[in-house]
C-alpha cells in the first residue's frame, strides 16, 4: 500500500514539475535559514550551561550611585568572596578574577603577546568545569611563580614539548613556571582566559606595591583588607535551593559592618547561565534579540509551510475528478489521508535532503559570518528537532486539511464538475497570503529600522574627534620616560598633535563614589568616571569647554577638576560652578572648567557624570592626530619610538575610529544576518505568491480568453488578475505595521540613544511590499494577458 502511495506521489510530481519546484525551492530554502537561525538562538541560549553547577553559581555585583550615576558594579572588592566562605552557610566555595588587559610572554627567544589572562584563585578550576589536561586540580599553583595555560597556548608556546615545567617569561623579567594545562575553552564559554595566574602573585608583587597614599605610604596591609577597591569579578558556589534574596542581604550586611562610613551599598546576584543575555538587575543585555532573531527563524519556516499549503489546497480543485474516481471504487478517508501525507512526506524529504547538504556546505560561510563555530553533525538534536517539528506542522497544515476537504464533497458532483467553486478553499487561502505578507511587512520595517539606528550609530557626533587618532598602551620603561616618549614622537612632521591619558576614551573606565562638595545631600552616591590626562587633553579631542578654563599644566592642576554638564546637573549645582570646591578621592580642589556632554561609552549608555583631573604621571595610554595620508608614517614613527624601550614586544596599536567600531561589532553582524534573513523570507514569500498567481491565471485560461475575444485589453486584463492579490496585500500591510512598530520600538530599547522610526520608514514598508508584489504577480498577468485567445480558448479542457 505504501509501495502505491509513494508511486502515486511521484507520478504526481512529475506531472507538475513547476509546482514541485516551487514547493521543494520554498521548503529547501526555509528549512536552510530556520535551522541556522534556530542554531544561533540556541548557541546563545546555551553560554555557560556546560558547567555542571551552573545553576547554583552567581556573579555576584553592586549597586551603587544616584541619578544618571547609578550602575551596577560587575566587578567588586576582593574580601567579599573570603568573607562569605567563612560567615554565610549557604556558600560553598567562591572564586576571585582580575582580569589584565595584555602582556607580552616570552619562551626562549619567542615572544607572544596575550591580551586574555588574568590572576584568580585556585578554585577557578573546582567551582566551574575548565578541567586540568596536566596538572593538579587540587593543587594547580604550588606557589605565586605558577602559570596555567590553555592547550592550544600550550601549543602556541612550546609546540609538541611538554609544557609542565617549562618557564616562560612575564612582562620584561619575571619568570613563571607552567603547572597545568586545561582543555580549550567552548565556543559558548564567558571566560575566555588564555593564561591564568595565582591571585596571591597579584597580592604579594602587584597589589601591596600599588596601594599607596599620595604621601607615599601603604594603605592595606593586603587585598582582603582593601574594602574600597572594585576590581574583582567574584562568583559563589551555593548550595541547591538557596534564597538569594536572602544571600544578597547577607552580602550587604557583611559590607556595612566592614565599613559602616559607606552609604548603604545593595548586592546582586546572578546565575551563571544568565550572564551572557541579561544585565546584573535582571534588564536585557541581549535576550531581545535573541528573541527576535527566534522569532524571524519561526516566521520563515511559517512563511515557508504557508507556501506549500496555499499550492496545494488551490490545485485540490484539479484534483477533484482524481479523488472522486478513488472514492467511487472504494478508497476511504484514510486511504485519502495516507495519499496526501506521503505526497507532502515525499516532497518534504527531498527538501530536508537538500537543505542539509547544503547546510553542510554552508556551514563553514555562516560561521564566519556570524562569528559563531557552530558544529553539526548527523546526530545534531537540535538540527533534527527543528526538521521534525517543520516536517509535522507541515504535513498537519498541507495534507489534513485538503483531505478533509476533498473527501467532504459528492463524487458525482465532483465528476460533472459542479462544485469547482467551494473546492479552492479560497477564504483560507486569502487569510494564509494575508498572514504571509503581514510578515513581510514587519520585516521589512525591522531591516529599515535596524539600518537606520547603526546608520545613526556610526555618523552621530559623539561631542569628540575620533578620527585618524593612533592610540597605545606604553609599557615598563616607556612609561617611566614618557615626557622624552611624547617629546620624540612630536618630532615627526606625521604626528600633528599628542597626549596621553589613564583610559581608552572609547570605551571607558575607572569611576569613583568616594567624593564630596558644598552641598551635597546626605542621600547623594554620586559616582564620577573619571579620567586622567595632560593639559593638552581637552583640546586633543576638541571637547567643548563651555565655562571656565583648561589646563595649563602648572602644579596647581594637580587639585584642579574639569566636570561635564551631567555632573552638575547630578551634583544639584546651579548658578556659576567656577572656583567652587570639590573633592575626588583624596584630592581636595576646585572645579575650574565644564566640558559639554560627550559620550564616552557606547550609545546603550546614557552620558554619566565625568570629571577630567590633571594627572600625565597616572597615563599609560598615548594618542596620536595624524592625517589619512600620514598614518602609516606615523605608525612607523610610533613603531621606533617603541623599540626603543620594548625591542623584544610587538608594537600593539589601533585607530580611535576602528576601536569605536568595534564595539558596535555584535550590533553590525547581527544587523546584517537580520537582512540577509529577511531578504530570505521576504523571497520565499513572493515564490508562493507566483506560484498563486500563475495557478490563478491557468484557472482562469477560458476566462481570459472570452474576455479577450470581446474586446479587453492587456490591461484590463492584468487588472483583473492583480486585484484580489493586492486587496490582500493591502490588508496585510495594515495589520503588519503595528506589529511591525511594536516590535523595533521595543528593540530600539535597548539603547539610550536612538534614532525615530518616522512615518517614512512605514510609507516605504508599505510601498515596497506592494511593489514587491505587484511585480511578482505581474510577471504572471502579463503572460497570461499576451496569450492569444484562441489557443487558450481551444487548450483548456
Amino acid at each position: 500500500m505504501i509501495r502505491n502511495y509513494l508511486k502515486t506521489a511521484w507520478r504526481n510530481i512529475l506531472a507538475n514539475k513547476f509546482y514541485a519546484t516551487i514547493n521543494v525551492t520554498g521548503l529547501t530554502v526555509g528549512l536552510l535559514v530556520g535551522i541556522f537561525m534556530l542554531l544561533w538562538v540556541q548557541d546563545e541560549l546555551s553560554y555557560d550551561r556546560f558547567n555542571k553547577k551552573a545553576d547554583n553559581i552567581y556573579k555576584v555585583g553592586i549597586v551603587a550611585g544616584t541619578g544618571l550615576s547609578k550602575q551596577i558594579f560587575n566587578n567588586i572588592i576582593a574580601p567579599v568572596s573570603t568573607f562569605a566562605k567563612s560567615e554565610i552557610p549557604e556558600v560553598k566555595d567562591g572564586v576571585r578574577i582580575m582580569s589584565v588587559g595584555d602582556a607580552p610572554f616570552k619562551y626562549k627567544d619567542k615572544v607572544f603577546y596575550e591580551e586574555n589572562f588574568c590572576f584568580t584563585d585556585p578554585s577557578y578550576f573546582s567551582v566551574f568545569d575548565f578541567p586540568l589536561i596536566k596538572g593538579d586540580k587540587r593543587n594547580p599553583f604550588p606557589d605565586n611563580n605558577s602559570v596555567v595555560i590553555t592547550e592550544s597556548t600550550a601549543k602556541k608556546f612550546f609546540g609538541d614539548e611538554d609544557p609542565i615545567g617549562k618557564t616562560v617569561t612575564l612582562g620584561q623579567n619575571e619568570p613563571v613556571a607552567v603547572t597545568g594545562v586545561i582543555a580549550d575553552y567552548p565556543q559558548n564559554s564567558s571566560f575566555k582566559y588564555h593564561v591564568m595566574l595565582p591571585l596571591s602573585r597579584y597580592n604579594d608583587l602587584a597589589y601591596i606595591k600599588n596601594k599607596t597614599s599620595y604621601d607615599g605610604k601603604t594603605i592595606v596591609s593586603s587585598m582582603d583588607a582593601d574594602w574600597s577597591s572594585f576590581s574583582f569579578q567574584t562568583y559563589l558556589l551555593a548550595k541547591s535551593n538557596t534564597d538569594v534574596g536572602k544571600l544578597e542581604k547577607k552580602l550587604q550586611a557583611i559590607h556595612e559592618r566592614q565599613k559602616p562610613e559607606d552609604a548603604p551599598v545593595p548586592y546582586l546576584t546572578q546565575p551563571l547561565p544568565q550572564m551572557h543575555l541579561y544585565q546584573a538587575d535582571g534588564t536585557d543585555g541581549g535576550m531581545s534579540t535573541v528573541r527576535m532573531f527566534g522569532v524571524v527563524a519561526i516566521m520563515i519556516l511559517v512563511i515557508a509551510c504557508i507556501n506549500y499549503v496555499n499550492l496545494s489546497t488551490a490545485r485540490s480543485m484539479l484534483r477533484a475528478k482524481e479523488v472522486s474516481m478513488r472514492k467511487i471504487i472504494g478508497a476511504g478517508k484514510f486511504q485519502l489521508f495516507m495519499q496526501f501525507m506521503v505526497e507532502t512526506a515525499l516532497l518534504f524529504a527531498i527538501a530536508a535532503v537538500f537543505a542539509i547538504v547544503l547546510m553542510y556546505i554552508l556551514l563553514p560561510y555562516y560561521n564566519e559570518f556570524s562569528g559563531k563555530q557552530i558544529v553539526i553533525g548527523l546526530t545534531s538534536y537540535n538540527v533534527w528537532a527543528c526538521i521534525l517539528v517543520t516536517l509535522l506542522a507541515t504535513l498537519i497544515a498541507s495534507s489534513i486539511y485538503p483531505a478533509m476537504l476533498l473527501s467532504s464533497f459528492e463524487p458525482l458532483k465532483a465528476l460533472k464538475g459542479k462544485i469547482s467553486a467551494g473546492i479552492g478553499a479560497a477564504a483560507f487561502r486569502r487569510v494564509l497570503v494575508v498572514l504571509q505578507f503581514s510578515v513581510s511587512v514587519v520585516l521589512i520595517v525591522g531591516t529599515l529600522v535596524i539600518g537606520k539606528q547603526l546608520k545613526y550609530i556610526m555618523t552621530k557626533d559623539l561631542g569628540y574627534d575620533k578620527e585618524n587618532i593612533l592610540t597605545f598602551n606604553m609599557r615598563y620603561d616607556m612609561h617611566k620616560h614618557a615626557e622624552a616618549v611624547m617629546n620624540e614622537l612630536k618630532k615627526d612632521p606625521s604626528i600633528t598633535a599628542a597626549t596621553v591619558s589613564s583610559r581608552n576614551v572609547v570605551v571607558g573606565g575607572s569611576s569613583t563614589g568616594d567624593n564630596d562638595w558644598d552641598g551635597k545631600p546626605k542621600s547623594s552616591n554620586l559616582w564620577f568616571n573619571q579620567i586622567h590626562g595632560d593639559k593638552n587633553i581637552i583640546d586633543f579631542f576638541k571637547i567643548n569647554l563651555i565655562e571656565g578654563s583648561n589646563f595649563t599644566g602648572a602644579v596647581a592642576d594637580s587639585s584642579h577638576f574639569i566636570i561635564n554638564e551631567t555632573a552638575i546637573k547630578e551634583m544639584g549645582l546651579t548658578g556659576n560652578v567656577i572656583g567652587k570646591r570639590l573633592r575626588i578621592q583624596k584630592i581636595n580642589g576646585t572645579i575650574i572648567g565644564v566640558v559639554k556632554d560627550f559620550h564616552f561609552q557606547n550609545l546603550h549608555k546614557k552620558i554619566e557624570p565625568i570629571v577630567f583631573q590633571y594627572r600625565p604621571e597616572n597615563c599609560w595610554r598615548v594618542y596620536l592626530k595624524t592625517t589619512n595620508g600620514n598614518a602609516q608614517r606615523a605608525i612607523n614613527a610610533a613603531t621606533a619610538v617603541w623599540k626603543q624601550y620594548n625591542s623584544d614586544v610587538p608594537f600593539n596599536y589601533a585607530f580611535l575610529d576602528d576601536s569605536y567600531r568595534k564595539l558596535y561589532s555584535d550590533d553590525s553582524r547581527q544587523g546584517q544576518l537580520f537582512n540577509i534573513f529577511s531578504a530570505i523570507a521576504i523571497i520565499i514569500s513572493c515564490l508562493g505568491l507566483f506560484g498563486l498567481a500563475t495557478y490563478s491565471a491557468q484557472v482562469k485560461t477560458r476566462e481570459i480568453g472570452i474576455r479577450k475575444v470581446l474586446g479587453a485589453s492587456v490591461a484590463r486584463i492584468i487588472t483583473l488578475l492583480a486585484a484580489e492579490f493586492m486587496v490582500l496585500i493591502i490588508v496585510a500591510t495594515v495589520i503588519g505595521l503595528p506589529v511591525a512598530w511594536y516590535a523595533m520600538n521595543s528593540w530600539l530599547q535597548d539603547f539610550a540613544y536612538k534614532t525615530n522610526i518616522g512615518w517614512t520608514v512605514f510609507a516605504f514598508a508599505a510601498l515596497g511590499a506592494t511593489a514587491i508584489a505587484l511585480a511578482t504577480i505581474s510577471i504572471q498577468s502579463v503572460k497570461a494577458a499576451l496569450a492569444n485567445p484562441v489557443k487558450s480558448l481551444k487548450n483548456n479542457d
